[in-house]
Order: structure tokens, then sequence, then C-alpha cells
């Protein structure tokens, strides 16, 4: 298992070399220079000022010196400067990463144990109402855009339900309060941006477990099982369920970079605090150095969480626990 985790790592830090190099030269490539940005914080500037400030941020220099100088500096922990901030990278990704995390995490778990539960129900009568209601379900859910669903759910809990916040992480006239208070009132912010992200997601994992329930209930051994008087819930949860939950760790593991993805719209909308509002603000400002930086971060998450799905894998299925 450690030389197995250890071939992983390596994979991700070159997949991560190259997701950084391949980021450097499209961020280079796009139009907008982030000079005239800065300058136009300023007031406007002349063609001396505008070369002075690429002379300072080194954005004069070829693009592999530019190159070979970030990465050099990558090496050594340092992610550079933000251009619009003037503030370090990574002191920006470290306000940031936390409520990402928390609501991609939250996004995770609603989306697998709401959709795992729909498609088992699904999968006891496969031609019962139940089981088309969850198809019906499933598939609208996939094809709403996160961001609509988003303002629907702001329409509906904001405006019409008044029982949700409709912005932020926390409320801050509780900045005072007990550690319960503060952590109960993110979690009333986080509802609905999580259960947003999470729908369609939900609806993957909830046709997936029941194609995969479907599949496994129709094996020799769920039937040996009810031959031998076992009950319908052992039978579902105990000899079916972990097999059939297989290909759902698989999905979940390639879905936390959609994951990602699909956070930045939802804290645009929910305008929560994490790295998807800053990934948007550098792309408006282009500020390259903070992009890179989310990016890097973002790639370094989506390996850490193929690696953990990998694990997990080999975990729930014996037949792979031997292998190196």
């Amino acid at each position: 298992m450690a030389g197995y985790l250890l071939r992983r790592l390596a994979y991700g830090l070159l997949l991560m070399a190259g997701v950084v190099i391949l980021n450097f030269f499209l961020i280079r490539l796009a139009p907008g220079d982030p000079a005239e940005v800065i300058a136009g914080d300023m007031g406007g500037a002349t063609a001396e000022v505008l070369a002075a400030i690429r002379a300072d941020y080194g954005l004069d220099q070829p693009l592999l010196v530019q190159l070979g100088r970030y990465l050099g500096a990558m090496l050594q922990g340092d992610l550079g400067e933000s251009y619009f901030f003037n503030r370090p990278v990574a002191e920006l990704i470290g306000a940031r990463i936390g409520p990402t995390i928390l609501l991609v995490l939250a996004a995770q778990v609603i989306s697998i144990t709401i959709g795992v539960a729909m498609g088992v129900m699904a999968a006891r009568k496969p031609n019962g109402v139940l089981s088309g209601a969850v198809s019906v379900v499933a598939t609208i859910g996939y094809a709403v855009p996160v961001f609509w669903m988003g303002i629907m759910l702001i329409i509906l809990f904001a405006s019409i339900i008044p029982i949700f916040p409709v912005e932020g992480m926390a409320d801050i006239r509780l900045r005072n309060e007990g550690w319960l208070e503060r952590m109960i009132d993110i979690l009333h912010h986080l509802a609905l941006p999580a259960f947003s992200l999470a729908v369609i997601f939900l609806a993957i994992y909830a046709r997936l477990s029941r194609a995969s329930m479907l599949d496994v209930l129709g094996a020799d051994y769920v039937r040996t099982a009810r031959a031998k008087g076992a009950s319908e819930r052992s039978v579902l949860f105990r000899h079916a369920l972990r097999n059939a939950a297989l290909p759902v760790i698989t999905v979940a593991g390639l879905q936390f970079g959609g994951l990602l993805s699909g956070a930045l719209l939802v804290e645009t909308v929910f305008n929560w605090p994490g790295m998807g509002t800053l990934a948007f603000d550098a792309i408006l400002r282009r500020d390259y150095t903070l992009l890179l930086g989310v990016l890097f971060c973002a790639a370094a998450m989506v390996v850490i969480a193929n690696i953990v799905t990998d694990l997990a894998y080999r975990l729930a299925d014996p037949r792979l626990r031997g292998e190196t």
C-alpha cells in the first residue's frame, strides 16, 4: 500500500507540473494587459509608466524566462504576489480555501447520501412508481444549470419563504458568540449553496446507483443470500450495496473537479467567500499570478481527491488489497 501511494503521489506531482505549465501559457496568451489594469486603477498612466509597471512585475521578459522564474519561486513555496491586491497569493488563497473545501465537501456528502438512497429505493421495485419518479427527478436535476438552481433557491427560500440567508458565510453580528452558535450560523448559510452545487451530482449518483443495484441484485450470491433466509434489509445493505457502491466511489473521485468548477458559479451567486469568487476577481482584473495560484491549488485538490478515491476503492474491494 505504501509503494502504491508513493507512485500515485509521483504521478500527481507530474500532473500538477503539467497543469501549471499549460495554464501559464494559456493565461499569458489570453487578451488583456495586467499593466493597463493596474494603471487603470491608478487613474491611467503614460507609456513610460506602463513600461515601468511591466518591468516591476517582470512582464517585459520573454515567456520562457517568466515561466522559469515562476517555477523556481514555486519550488521555494512562493506563489508570487497579486497584481491587484498587492498581497502574497498564498495569503489570499489561504484565507479562501477553507470556505471552498467546506462547500465542496458538503455538496459531495449531500449528493452521495441522497443520490445513493434514491438509487437504492428505485432499485427495489424497478418498474414501480417510485423508480419512475426517481428517474424523472434525476433527469431534471442533471439538466438544470447550477447557477439557475441557485437563483431559484434564493427566490424560493429567501424571498417567498425567507428562512435562509442569501449571501455570505456568516452573520457578523454573531462573531462574538460561542463556537456552537457560530457553527450553526455557518451551516445555515451553507445550506442553499451546498444544495445548489449538489443537485446535478445527486442526479448522477442516483441513476448510477440504481443501475448498479439492479445489476448486483441479479447476481448469484444475492439469490443465495435470499435462499438462506436473509432479510430484505440485510440483502440490500449488507450484500448488495457494498458492491453496488464501487462505481459510485469511482465516479465521485472523477467528479471532484466538476464540483470545484461548479463552486465558481455557486460562490458567485451566493457571494460565498471562497476560491471561486477569488478566481472570478482574478479573471476580471487580469491578475495572472493570482489566477495561476488558484488553478494550482484546485489541481492539487483534485489530485488529492483522486488519491483518496483510489484508496477508498481498494478498501471497499477486497480483490484489490493485495495489488501493488
